[in-house]
């Protein structure tokens, strides 16, 4: 069950990642512009369409993985999305990734796995009580909106407002997660009639357009340094922390707590040194 689980979910990164490059691409053909208008003219264009078709499927992916394996396996599975992103970005864009683009992905690749082979993630539950939904729907959203009070307040630096804001969308992608694997378990057990008036399947509906508003948000109020970080990083430590929580799930501790640190710290350098290197992609020949 969990090989399938992150077998799903690295597709589900793949996809969400190949999605972005793809609609990536038929934006940079186009002038500056938003709009209906703007969406008609992307709506013609074959890269446009692909994208949307590899978000669809990251979605349908992310789904299957969580019904398959506990949410603290899949969500920190998706860190991969962002060297995917730029593995699948660099020739789609005639572009050529840098050495040190390489060795951040080197160190994403290798630190997610070394963490996974320490802290074997497990459990088999995806319903879990009101009674502990209740605290972390409160604690989540709550934080989402202290994150946004805090970017929106007095005079923030961009690097601040950026770091808060990806944060919040951090913490709205976990509870989406959430929220999805429960649905699904409904699905999985009562049917199709029991998902469409389950609370969590409108819930992650909800939870999902918001982290994507706070993602874009994040991404035009500073630079992509300090939000990827908090964004990537938040969303696997609060999908542990919920999966833990809310579905009873474990991981190994003791000893296996210094590597499964070095791990933590090998990703947080990686994505950093991915970011990073964004800036110095250098053009191919076309």
């Amino acid at each position: 069950m969990d090989v399938l689980a992150v077998v799903f979910a690295v597709l589900g990164a793949a996809s969400n990642a190949a999605g972005t490059a793809f609609q990536r691409k038929a934006a940079a053909r186009l002038d500056r512009g938003g709009g209906l208008r703007f969406l008609l003219v992307l709506a013609r264009d074959p890269a446009w369409v692909a994208g949307i078709a590899g978000v669809a499927g990251a979605a349908l992916f992310q789904a299957l993985a969580l019904a398959f394996g506990p949410l603290a396996l899949v969500q920190p599975v998706f860190v991969l999305e962002l060297p995917f992103a730029l593995l699948i970005a660099a020739p789609l864009l005639h572009r050529r990734m840098p050495a040190a683009g390489w060795a951040g992905v080197a160190a994403v690749v290798g630190g997610l796995a070394l963490f996974l082979g320490c802290a074997a993630p497990s459990g088999a539950e995806h319903q879990a009580p009101m009674s502990r939904w209740a605290p972390v729907l409160v604690g989540c959203l709550g934080t989402m909106a202290l994150c946004v009070a805090a970017a929106l307040g007095r005079p923030r630096s961009p690097v601040f407002r950026a770091g808060a804001l990806g944060t919040a969308a951090a913490v709205g992608n976990a509870l989406t997660a959430a929220l999805l694997k429960s649905a699904t378990g409904v699905l999985s057990d009562h049917g199709l009639p029991a998902f469409l008036t389950a609370w969590q399947t409108y819930g992650f509906a909800l939870t999902g357009i918001a982290a994507v508003l706070l993602l874009e948000n994040a991404l035009q109020a500073g630079p992509l340094v300090a939000s990827q970080p908090a964004l990537t990083i938040g969303d696997a430590a609060v999908s542990l922390l919920l999966g833990v929580v809310l579905f009873e799930e474990t991981i190994r501790t003791g000893w296996l707590l210094v590597p499964e640190l070095l791990a933590v710290a090998l990703v947080v350098g990686g994505v950093v040194t991915l970011v990073r290197a964004v800036p110095n992609i250098r053009e191919t020949a076309h």
